[in-house]
């Protein structure tokens, strides 16, 4: 069995290795205005996002209503729920931050490409892997400020929920309303340009992650962090991962899914989104804090998730063959 390495994963880890060679490119003192292209880049991500959502199959998706329910359970209630579950174990300043960084990454929507291909490879539920992957990012919209809310402003003086949901609207839910009113009109060009759309995402998102990790690296925030810590908080993410699939592959057995809904319920029920995780971190949290931290659980679940899955998603492909 072939597990290809996703490229993006590459792209990443030589977007953070650059980041470390050549931090000053992302300083606060840059004369490159990478927030402002990060802005712009973050609204167009999202206009292009509703032009590819169909109203027609959003609405023919609702009929599977107890697999719906599920996943969006599991990905905004569960995972969170989890996670706030060791709160109590919280003492110091730096692990209070990380554990910020975990409930960030459990509060975040689903993320679409991945769920939709994996759940494909392993022959599940396709039209509903793409409704939940699609209507998951709209939820993450309103539900992942609150969990954030609920714990952050607590902490910081300068964290208000109002100019954070303003920030989201016009960023965020404006462009994806417009994309989805003009949808008609170039829903279709969207579709038949989407490779060219996935590299300009990738790139916002990449740019994204450099500038938050070139500042981290200039503000020598990572310092603290050594090989034991890296690998406790990669074992943390793998334990994250498996407990919140095997809940959902329980909760799957109790409501009696058949074999294709419990593939797309663990599947889209365990994946995070690393494009929203990326625009989110910009908008919800304070500048004073190290946005490098933050991201970085996200992007270690981001690269586990995308292999774990596909280990398991080729095992099924495989049984399913060997049953017909």
């Amino acid at each position: 069995m072939n597990i290809k390495i996703d490229r993006f994963i590459l792209a990443t880890i030589t977007t953070i290795l650059i980041a470390y060679l050549y931090p000053n490119w992302g300083s606060k003192q840059s004369a490159v205005p990478l927030d402002l292209i990060g802005s712009i880049g973050i609204s167009l991500i999202f206009f292009f996002y509703g032009l590819k959502l169909s109203p027609d199959k959003i609405k023919s998706g609702l009929k599977n209503w107890k697999l719906h329910i599920l996943v969006q359970l599991t990905t905004f209630l569960i995972f969170p729920l989890i996670v706030i579950a060791f709160k109590p174990l919280i003492q110091t300043e730096e692990a209070q931050t990380l554990w910020l960084s975990f409930l960030f990454l459990a509060a975040l929507p689903s993320t679409v490409s991945s769920s939709v291909v994996m759940v494909s490879i392993a022959k599940g539920n396709i039209p509903a892997s793409i409704f939940n992957a699609s209507i998951s990012g709209l939820i993450g919209i309103i539900v992942t400020p609150l969990w954030i809310s609920l714990f952050l402003q607590h902490n910081t003086t300068d964290y208000h929920i109002e100019s954070i949901y303003m920030s989201l609207i016009v960023q965020i839910l404006l462009p994806v309303i417009l994309g989805m009113l003009l949808q008609k009109y170039w829903g279709k060009l969207a579709l038949h340009y989407k490779t060219q759309l996935t590299v300009f995402d990738k790139s916002i998102i990449l740019l994204i992650i450099y500038k938050s990790f070139a500042q981290s690296f200039e503000e020598q925030i990572f310092s603290s962090v050594s090989i034991p810590d890296l690998l406790l908080l990669f074992a943390m993410v793998i334990v994250l991962f498996y407990t919140v699939y095997f809940i959902t592959g329980f909760l799957s057995g109790l409501l009696k899914f058949n074999t294709e809904d419990r593939i797309t319920a663990q599947f889209c029920g365990t994946k995070k989104s690393l494009v929203h995780g990326t625009v989110f971190s910009e908008i919800l949290f304070p500048s004073t804090m190290s946005m490098g931290i933050i991201l970085l659980p996200l992007m270690i679940f981001h690269a586990l998730q995308i292999f774990i899955v596909s280990i398991i998603a080729a095992r099924l492909a495989k049984r399913k063959i060997d049953d017909e």
